[in-house]
């Protein structure tokens, strides 16, 4: 159950810097982007709730105000795949949007974190308001470019890359977009069990956390539950590229 909805009115200042920090309109001129604020839906979730379904038929599109949130799929046997992370200023579900005719929502959005609060457009209002600001639809492009060009990455990491070698890449990353500097080292809350951490790396529970266990050994990491502290990331980033 949602813990609260609300629409405009409610935290206009924050819900415009939210959307300012957004990359989709970053380079959007502030009163342009105002014009948006009173179509935006406001929504905070509780860990483990849903923000939208796989097969959902809806088109709303979906900006991280606050907290993070997984992507999943599920298997027709109900395994459930992670495929991605996404933090604050990140967009979720925007394939229905600008595909609203290719079909259902194809992953699931769950919430990670308690608190976690959303931002949501219709694709109705997106179009429109894009149509009297065509320059906004080319910024767009290239942020879904970047987009496509990770996934491609990954797949490409995947084929090429040896275990330790994508779970350096994928710690690297957790610990830019969430790490958290500390007189320990940078401290990376990733939330995620180790069956998740397998899935993002593409790899079994075992086989990611014998990986761990080496970095561990070597002075790399250390690892506190759901956290990792990372001491030496240039290794890691040695590690990503052999």
């Amino acid at each position: 159950m949602v813990a609260h909805s609300t629409a405009f009115g409610d935290n206009l200042a924050e819900d415009e810097q939210t959307l300012l920090h957004t990359a989709l309109f970053k380079h959007v001129p502030v009163e342009d982007a105002r014009q948006l604020l009173p179509h935006l839906q406001h929504q905070v979730f509780h860990k483990g709730e849903y923000i939208f379904h796989e097969g959902d038929e809806d088109t709303n599109m979906y900006i991280i105000e606050r907290g993070r949130i997984k992507l999943t799929r599920e298997s027709y046997d109900h395994r459930i795949q992670l495929l991605s992370i996404s933090g604050a200023g990140e967009i979720a579900g925007e394939i229905p949007v600008f595909d609203p005719h290719g079909g259902p929502r194809t992953a699931s959005a769950v919430s990670m974190v308690n608190s976690t609060s959303t931002l949501s457009l219709t694709s109705e209002v997106l179009f429109s308001w894009l149509s009297e600001h065509p320059r906004v639809a080319v910024n767009m492009l290239q942020v879904l470019a970047r987009r496509m060009r990770r996934n491609n990455e990954r797949i490409s990491d995947l084929v090429f890359m040896d275990v330790p070698a994508r779970l350096s890449k994928t710690l690297i990353d957790l610990a830019k977009r969430f790490g958290e500097p500390s007189v320990q080292g940078l401290v990376v809350p990733h939330d995620l069990t180790q069956e998740e951490l397998a899935q993002l790396v593409g790899t079994s529970r075992e086989t990611v956390n014998k990986a761990l266990m080496e970095f561990t050994n070597r002075g790399w990491i250390a690892r506190e539950g759901r956290t990792i502290i990372i001491y030496q990331p240039g290794k890691l980033i040695l590690r990503a590229q052999h």
